[in-house]
């Protein structure tokens, strides 16, 4: 029987899923059990996967299969680095009998977004009979009128391996060297000085047209002007570059995403919160975009005109904030700022939910200085969760750390203001000194 090799996870595996959407969790042996052999076997091919070796599979064995085998087959509901790295060994080493399929709900990266795939239902991760049913009736089909199609590798390079156009690779250089000339210019903007950077930028944008040419120029434009802020107004140039984008463009998520932040700045939060709750809807949810829509909610609550709507506005900042922390306890930025809020909404149970949150996000901020993440609110988002708890011991082992690494590295400066007002909510007399006197130290460090 002719061989079909699977490229996909074993064992149980976390899925990533946005809650509502997938399960958390796949076990992707019964998966390859009950859902994909059946169908591999329907389709008159012997079924095989990598983890089934009675010895580890090297890398040329791996190598070996992935060109010899009759059909490779290829599940993409997990970003899995292997799974994606061998599917791009099989496109580049045979022409066709490469097939990728993935859950309803799953995303993939933006490469692989852009392929054909078979799209199968998976409501849970145990793969009971009626799911494993299910499974198998949506991708039999798929496979078989997707076997024969031509690599991404041979399609675009016709003639490939061997009888490429010479032709072809004059035309890539030269690409690549217009590229690179591009690149070159938005250096030069960077390291410019902020004061001259948006003038730079603009001038920049204006070379390349606008709209750009491609959609990786039109996003490198977006960051450039966005990071060369240098005023309010600055935000209202950014947007009307947006503005002029064709929709192919604006409807990318990242886009939307810089949109809402940029209506923020620019002071219009409410357009900011259209923008958000557009994007999650067509796009789903992340601790990002539910932390920016949190903001804004709270900025529309600081400006309320009366207190109902003051409550309306708080309620849906923590459920915002409350939403993006679930979605990912790592994330601290939405945690960092629900302890405020539920002392402003001071409900029964709201002191507690405070301390709650503050430990995870000491937690979260304390994992991420040990993976050495570049985030610059770090260092300050910890150093003001130490105060907001309330807890002098906390905050003075992070004093030792500010002296050590300096006021710049903690932002104190940024953060002093914070600090201050949560020393005078804590009730306890002696810690409530003992907090200040680590002020006094931030203040001399």
């Amino acid at each position: 029987m002719p061989l079909c090799f699977m490229i996909m996870p074993y064992g149980r595996k976390p899925t990533q899923a946005d809650p509502g959407r997938g399960p958390a969790e796949i076990d992707f042996n019964a998966l390859w059990d009950d859902g994909y052999v059946p169908v591999i076997k329907d389709l008159g091919y012997e079924p095989v996967r990598a983890d089934q070796d009675t010895g580890g599979l090297i890398i040329s064995q791996m190598l070996e299969r992935l060109y010899f085998a009759d059909l490779v087959l290829a599940d993409m509901t997990i970003p899995n680095g292997n799974v994606y790295y061998e599917v791009g060994i099989r496109h580049a080493a045979q022409k066709t009998g490469c097939v990728l399929l993935a859950a309803d709900w799953s995303k993939q990266l933006f490469d692989v977004v852009q392929m054909r795939t078979v799209r199968y239902p998976l409501a849970e991760g145990n793969i009971t009979k009626a799911t494993a049913a299910g499974f198998q009736a949506a991708i039999k089909d798929g496979i078989a009128a997707l076997r024969d199609g031509i690599s991404p590798m041979h399609q675009s390079l016709p003639g490939y391996p061997a009888k490429v156009d010479p032709g072809k690779a004059t035309s890539t250089r030269d690409q690549l060297a217009e590229l690179a000339a591009f690149q070159t210019k938005v250096r030069a903007v960077r390291v410019a000085p902020l004061a001259k950077r948006v003038q730079l930028a603009r001038e920049l944008v204006a070379s390349e047209g606008n709209p750009p040419a491609t959609y990786p120029i039109a996003l490198t434009l977006l960051l450039l002007l966005r990071d060369s802020v240098d005023a309010p107004a600055d935000w209202n140039v950014v947007l009307d570059f947006m503005r002029k984008l064709p929709n192919k463009f604006a409807d990318e998520p990242e886009v939307q995403e810089n949109r809402a932040f940029a209506a923020a700045q620019a002071g219009n939060d409410v357009q900011a919160i259209a923008e958000l709750e557009t994007l999650i809807q067509v796009a789903g949810p992340t601790p990002e975009r539910l932390g920016l829509m949190g903001g804004r909610y709270k900025r529309v609550a600081k400006a309320a005109a009366s207190d109902a709507e003051k409550r309306q506005a708080l309620a849906k900042a923590i459920d915002c904030y409350e939403r993006g922390m679930e979605l990912d306890l790592n994330a601290y930025y939405c945690s960092s700022n629900l302890p405020r809020l539920y002392r402003a909404r001071a409900r029964s149970g709201d002191e507690e939910h405070a301390q709650t949150a503050l430990r995870l996000v000491i937690a979260a901020c304390e994992r991420a200085r040990r993976l050495n993440l570049a985030d610059e609110w770090l260092r300050p988002t910890l150093l003001a969760a130490a105060f907001d708890l309330g807890e002098p011991d906390k905050a003075e082992e992070l004093a030792e750390d500010v002296m050590a690494e300096g006021q710049a590295a903690w932002k104190v400066n940024s953060v002093l203001g914070d600090l201050e007002a949560s020393v005078v909510q804590v009730k306890d007399a002696d810690k409530r000194a003992r907090l200040s006197s680590v002020i006094e130290t931030l203040k001399t460090a």
